[in-house]
């Protein structure tokens, strides 16, 4: 996203800003002068906060430094940063996430999610506080097998014709354009959008991909790496297998 195109989109209705670096799906990270950049957008409308979901902030292959909104002075008070152990920490199942925000936003949020749900249990966040403690380093051999299937998948997605797909910097998957099989009919089945590509991807190779519409591109579909070798290789040759 570009200043000239958050600027076009505020309206007087605009409430809040919402954004991911890495981002899920598409791998990309905002450097920290593009962030700046927007943020003297957003100086000019006080009334919008900035939501920033930074959970990929560890998995970062090197290219572009992890920079937050909350870096910047003007923007602080109005930024809330959300985070959790799930994906750097490989403790998805653990549930546990946490923000930084104004103290007014947190105190709100408190007292929803208080409603909501409960029982985080005291061994996850027993875990989490050791998690947390613990240099990044730690867990950089996750970091640098990520970025070995990352090599992996966009060199065998290469080898099907009709995928398009960046390279990304950060987080574990990629997403490719497979605008070339819409209008195409596959094994008697006409493929429309994203949607039925990657419902004809789970029905005919039994690969799960999701649908880029999830994410606001119905050009693309979200494949994620974060699986084994062996289970990268079958699955690209079944879509290989299928196309």
């Amino acid at each position: 996203m570009t200043p000239q195109q958050l600027e076009a989109a505020i309206t007087p209705n605009t409430k809040m800003l919402w954004y991911s670096s890495p981002c899920n799906p598409s791998g990309s990270i905002y450097s920290r002068e593009e962030l700046r950049a927007l943020a003297d957008v957003l100086k000019k409308h006080p009334q919008i906060i900035v939501v920033s979901d930074e959970i990929y902030e560890h998995i970062n292959y090197g290219v572009t430094p992890h920079a937050s909104m909350a870096e910047f002075a003007d923007m602080y008070d109005r930024t809330v940063t959300v985070n959790g152990v799930a994906k750097a920490f490989a403790m998805t199942g653990w549930r546990i996430g946490f923000i930084g925000a104004p103290a007014y936003i947190a105190r709100a949020c408190n007292k929803l999610q208080g409603q909501v749900t409960s029982g985080a249990n005291c061994i996850a966040q027993r875990a989490v506080i050791t998690a947390l403690e613990e240099s990044p380093d730690r867990i950089s051999y996750m970091v640098d097998e990520f970025k070995e299937r990352r090599k992996l998948i966009l060199g065998l997605l290469k080898e099907i014709d009709g995928f398009v797909c960046n390279e990304p910097e950060g987080a574990f998957y990629v997403f490719p354009d497979v605008t070339a099989f819409f209008g195409k009919t596959l094994n008697g089945r006409t493929i429309s959008n994203a949607s039925d590509f990657s419902m004809y991807l789970l029905e005919q190779a039994n690969v799960a991909t999701v649908t880029g519409d999830a994410f606001g591109n119905g050009n693309c579909i979200r494949i994620s790496y974060a699986a084994s070798e062996k289970e990268i290789r079958e699955a690209v040759s079944r879509i290989k297998a299928v196309l």
